[in-house]
This record gives C-alpha cells, sequence and structure tokens, in this order.
C-alpha cells in the first residue's frame, strides 16, 4: 500500500497545522487482495469527516462523501474476473493506492481448530507447502479477538500473501485445499479469508441480533452490552453473578468461604507444586476429575514489600479461577489459555504472612493451576517480581455434577455470547464474499438441541451482516471421532451430525459435506484435509455456482415394502456401492422407544432395502449413529452416505 501527498509531490513546503491523514480503506483491503467477481462489491474505508472521495478500480471511477464519523463505503458496478489491478482512493491532496489487486472468487472459511488446522500440520502437508507456489491462490487470515461490540475493522489482519512455500504453511488447511481446487476449477484467482478459534462454541459466533431471537442469552447479552458500556462495571456485575451462583449450587457454599481466609486451617489439604494439570498429579480421585478444587499458599513480606506489591500473577489455569488474597476476591478468568494477573488494592497485603487462594473450576478435560513457577508471582511497582512459593495445598470442593450447568461470562472467547462474531467476523462482513465455509460443532456435543437451535441462527444472522439473503453456507459435518459402538446407543455426536443434515435439508443454499470416513477415532484433530477441502468445493460448486456436480447420498424417502423398509437416496450418481462386503453396515431401525437394533441393509441403484425390518413398532432408521462409527456405503463417485436419522411412517 502507497500513499502519496499531492503538496508533497508538487515540492511545496507546507508550514501551517498538520496535513489531513490520507483516506484509506479498513483493514481487510491491501496489496494483493482478491474482490468478487460478478457482483457488486462493497469498497469501505476511513477518511477526514465530511472529505469528498473517488475510489478507482479497474475501468471505474466512483465517488463518494466520508461521513461525519469519517467512514465511507461505494459500492462498484460488476467486474470480471481479471487483474492485477490497482485499487486507489483519494481526496483533494492525498491518495491511498492498493497494488496487485485481482478480480476472482472469495470464499470465507470460518470455525474451531479443525478449520484452523494449519497446512504444514495436515497430512503430507509439507509436500503440499513445498509444491504451494501460486500467484493466483490468495489468503488472510483475521487474528484472534474477542469484543463486547461488532468492531468495523479487525485488530490484527495478516494481510493478502499469494500460495507459496514461504507463506502458506500457517494457512487453513482445509480452506487451502478448498480454495486450491475452486481455483483449479475455474481458472481464476481465489482467494479466502480465515478466522478460526479452537474449542469455540457456535453462540460465540453469532452475534447479539441472531442471539436475541432464541431468548436463552438475553441475560448474557444484557451484561455483556453493560461491560461493552463500562468494563469495570460489567466486570463487578460479572463477579456477582458467579458468585451468586457459586452461593446456589456449591454444596456447603457458606462454610467453605472460611477457605479463601487467612485464618482458615488448611494442615489438612494434600501438597502440591502446581506445574501440571491436576489429572498428571497422581492423584486418584483427580485423575478423571471435573469440577471445583481449591488451592492456597502462604508468603511471607516485609512492610516494603507488602507497599510495593501491584499485581499478582498466577499463570495458566484451566478453565475458570476466582482468586482471593486475603480474603479479598481480587479476580477471575474464564480461560485455559490466559495468564492470571490481577491488582491488588493498596493495603490488602500486610507485612508478615499472607494468603493467596485460588477456587478453581473445570468443565471438562484437564483443570487446575499448571504453569511454570516462574509465572506466579508479586509484580512490584517498580517492574521487579517477587516469586511467589513452589509448595500450595489443595482440597477438592465438589464435583461437576454436583454443581450443574456453569456460568460463563459473556465475552469469553469460546462460550461467550458474541464475543467472536464481534472481534472476528463483524469485521469481515464489510466484505463481499461468495460464500462461507463452516467447520464447527465439536464443542457443543454436550446439548445438540440446543445447537440445532444456533446453527440455523448463525446462518441467518451472518447472511443479515453480509447483506445477503441468499448468502451460500458449506458446512463440514462432524466426522468421525471417539469411541467405538459394537451395539446401537446414545450418541450426542451423532446428534450434532443430524442437527448439521437438518439445518442444510432446511434452509436455502446450504450444502452438507460428509468427512464421516476421514476422521480418525483417536484424534478430534485429523490430519487428513486434503480430502475434506476437495469436497468442500464440490459442495461450494453445487450450492453456489448451482452446477451438477457429485454429492454424498442423502436419504429422501422410507417406504414400507411387505416385510421391509427401503430407503431411497438423491446424489447416487451410478448407483450405491458397498465396500469390502454385499451389505451396507451401520443401519439400525428403532421403535418409539428409542429402542434400536441392527439391520441387515442390501444397497441396489438409489435405494438401500432393510430385509425383515417392516414392524409395527418401528417408527425410525437410523445410519452410523455413534460418535466413530465404520462406513462402507458410498455412491459411485467415492463420496460416502453421511449419518442420518430418518422417521417411519
Amino acid at each position: 500500500m502507497k500513499r502519496f501527498s499531492a503538496l508533497a509531490l508538487a515540492g511545496t513546503l507546507w508550514c501551517g497545522p498538520a496535513l489531513a491523514e490520507a483516506p484509506r480503506f479498513t483493514n481487510l483491503f491491501g496489496d494483493h487482495a482478491v474482490l468478487q467477481r460478478g457482483e457488486p462489491v462493497r469498497l469501505s474505508g476511513r477518511a477526514d469527516p465530511g472529505a469528498a472521495l473517488r475510489v478507482d478500480i479497474a475501468d471505474q471511477s466512483l465517488t463518494t462523501t466520508a461521513d461525519a464519523n469519517g467512514r465511507w463505503s461505494v459500492m462498484t458496478r460488476p467486474m470480471s474476473a481479471g487483474g492485477p489491478y490497482t485499487l486507489s482512493v483519494s481526496d483533494r491532496g492525498t491518495r491511498t493506492v492498493l497494488s496487485d489487486v485481482m478480480v476472482g472468487e472469495v470464499w470465507f472459511c470460518a470455525g474451531q481448530s479443525n478449520m484452523g488446522l494449519k497446512l504444514q500440520d495436515a497430512t503430507n502437508g509439507g509436500n503440499e507447502v513445498r509444491d504451494s507456489e501460486n500467484p493466483r491462490l490468495r489468503f488472510t487470515d483475521i487474528g484472534r479477538d474477542v469484543a463486547a461490540r461488532p468492531l468495523e475493522e479487525a485488530k490484527a489482519v495478516s494481510g493478502w500473501a499469494l500460495a507459496s512455500p514461504k507463506s502458506i504453511g500457517p494457512a487453513s488447511a482445509a480452506c487451502y485445499f478448498m480454495a486450491k481446487a475452486l481455483q483449479a476449477h475455474f481458472g481464476v484467482t481465489v482467494g479466502f479469508i480465515s478466522s478460526t478459534w479452537g474449542g469455540t462454541q457456535t453462540q460465540a459466533w453469532i452475534g447479539e441480533n441472531g442471539l436475541r431471537p432464541l431468548k436463552t442469552y438475553d441475560d448474557a447479552l444484557d451484561r455483556l452490552a453493560l461491560y461493552a458500556k463500562d468494563p469495570q462495571a460489567g466486570e463487578a456485575r460479572q463477579a456477582r453473578y458467579f458468585e451468586d451462583w457459586w452461593v446456589a449450587h456449591e454444596p456447603d457454599a457458606k462454610a467453605k468461604a472460611a477457605w479463601a481466609r487467612p485464618d482458615f486451617d488448611d494442615a489438612g489439604w494434600k501438597p502440591v507444586r502446581p506445574t501440571r494439570v491436576w489429572e498428571r498429579l497422581g492423584d486418584p480421585e483427580l485423575a478423571s476429575f471435573n469440577g471445583a478444587v481449591w488451592y492456597r499458599a502462604d508468603f511471607t513480606l516485609t512492610k516494603a514489600q507488602a507497599e510495593g506489591a501491584a499485581r499478582i500473577a498466577l499463570g495458566l489455569i484451566d478453565d475458570s479461577d476466582t482468586t482471593f488474597v486475603n480474603g479479598v476476591r481480587v479476580g477471575g478468568i474464564e480461560g485455559r489459555t490466559t495468564r492470571r494477573a490481577y491488582a491488588l488494592p493498596k493495603g490488602l497485603l500486610v507485612a508478615g504472612r499472607n494468603v493467596v487462594a485460588v477456587r478453581v473450576l473445570d468443565s471438562g478435560g484437564s483443570g487446575g493451576l499448571y504453569d511454570t513457577d516462574d509465572q506466579r508471582y508479586l509484580a512490584m511497582a517498580d517492574g521487579s517480581k517477587l516469586p511467589l512459593p513452589e509448595a500450595w495445598r489443595y482440597r477438592v470442593s465438589a464435583p461437576l455434577d454436583a454443581l450443574g450447568d456453569v456460568p460463563v461470562t459473556p465475552w469469553d472467547p469460546t462460550k461467550g455470547a458474541g464475543s467472536l462474531y464481534n472481534g472476528m467476523v463483524a469485521p469481515v462482513t464489510a466484505y463481499t464474499v461468495k460464500g462461507v465455509a463452516w467447520y464447527q460443532g465439536e464443542s457443543n456435543v454436550y446439548d445438540p438441541p440446543a445447537f440445532g437451535r444456533l446453527l440455523p441462527a448463525l446462518i441467518h444472522q451472518w447472511r443479515a451482516a453480509f447483506g445477503a439473503p441468499d448468502l451460500p453456507f458449506v458446512l463440514a459435518q462432524l466426522p468421525n471421532y471417539g469411541p467405538v459402538s459394537d451395539r446401537p446407543g446414545a450418541s450426542k455426536t451423532a446428534e450434532v451430525r443430524e442437527q448439521q443434515r437438518r439445518t442444510a435439508q432446511t434452509l436455502n443454499r446450504v450444502g452438507l459435506t460428509s468427512i464421516i470416513d476421514i476422521g480418525d477415532r483417536y484424534d478430534i484433530h485429523p490430519g487428513q484435509k486434503t480430502v475434506v477441502g476437495a469436497r468442500l468445493a464440490l459442495t461450494a460448486r453445487r450450492v453456489a455456482y448451482a452446477e451438477t456436480v457429485a454429492q454424498s447420498p442423502s436419504p429422501v424417502t422410507v417406504t414400507r415394502s411387505g416385510d421391509d423398509l427401503v430407503v431411497r437416496f438423491r446424489d447416487t450418481a451410478d448407483g450405491l456401492r458397498t465396500y469390502s462386503g454385499d451389505t451396507a453396515i451401520g443401519f439400525e431401525v428403532c421403535d418409539g422407544d428409542r429402542r434400536c437394533r441392527y439391520a441387515t441393509a442390501v444397497a441396489k441403484g438409489d435405494h438401500v432395502t432393510l430385509a425383515g425390518a417392516n414392524r409395527p413398532e418401528i417408527r425410525a432408521i437410523r445410519y452410523a449413529w455413534s460418535d466413530s462409527p465404520f462406513v462402507n456405503l458410498f455412491n459411485s463417485e467415492d463420496l460416502p452416505a453421511g449419518p442420518f436419522e430418518i422417521t417411519v411412517d
């Protein structure tokens, strides 16, 4: 990007007030950017309020005026694929120029860690990076960020880059392979924008306008609004909310409040050096524990040290903490990747013995204080650090089952209400894209029905924000991961897959990509992203470009036929087939009480026959209904039938 001053170029000396800042584009636009072909493209930026501006791209010259806040935007006429072009915005004295701008296809890829998995970490990633040189494949990444209100510009944008061995390694593998397939098919420049954060739940990616109609998040959104207006007041309200929850839900909460006080006798607590999560401490009680555990440590200070300490740092804690010093709450944060550091009120520390107590709540996976010793210290006003002791003590308070639903901080990055939408999606909505590729859901398996309401809400809200009511969405259905089953049973992961299928079936221009055959039962982050991207591209060609291309088979109808049940499928190409056998494995028939049994299934043409399964009590057919099913039903294009549950009338 280059900026020019007309006065400077003319060699004029200026001794008066400082020149106004040059008009600019918002930071998602940059050198090497890709603009969407065939559609009006919105260009936007900032300038002096009221500035008269001219924007030039290709053969178009557009005019606009910055509003009272300095914002400006224009819409281009549709452009054909081409370039490179210069894109510029100018007022009467200065001009900002972006170079090597192409017109082609633009896709927005978002979700949690499987969308974020880097190309360099994917299966065969090293070879792919080595051979990636392609100036017609370009990308940019939105940095991780949370915000209490929608941002106009992302706080961190990587800048547009051309695919090359030097640049492409950290890019989203799934999105890269999707874009690569689209670029090869269309022969035009393809750009992708990625916005990902591992371990995140769907509600964090939905803006307020999408969450309000659900009613479930009203209180969280109100707290978020207060935090946006006054962070200190918002944090204080959240602290009261959290403490009220503890009092209401933790067994013997009032008695345990004494555990924070310095005069409490913790001699009976277990000793610990908290440099590892509690599952790895060797304590059988904590080997697979989720819930609340208290930690305590005491330390001695001189009068000068007590007066000079400004903050207490505790390092990383999994998941959330409430920290007390000498019985006074000094802070609390949710999130295992955030190092804790809390301000200490003057006069709180004393000469002599002091006590820090940390109540840790873990809602799944590992838990506890787990950072290195050097990350726990008192930060002194003069910039020095006073280490906290290595020897701590701990005591189990209550298991998660006894606590119930854990309250969430609305601005938390993983479980908050709209926090990621505000910071990582809202800034993208001003950029014209062809469609969205969405790979998320692993972190919502705890509540499939809620996920079934959230996913359509996300699609509707994003479409409204992009100003595109029919914006195409391509969904990656969750792959196989987790324990295998040798009998029919419940599976929340299967329920989430079904919610994804129903969303794609119900909403216009939403496509579902089945990857049930290429996951990893031992790893939630399967490395095989080449096939994921290729299949996403096929789905994109169907829903975004209206091409007649192969898709995974999906059920259409169930018919009672004599003693049999017959399931008819669409997208079978030249017919269904079963690998490694004459029958399709994984079919179940279920009665009205959801008692299920496996059924023998034979595929032929566009249908699967469940021989002898037509009994009066049968009310549903399920396929591949487990966390990590084995599947062998494909169409002639080698695309797997995805998991489903379908009603039998």
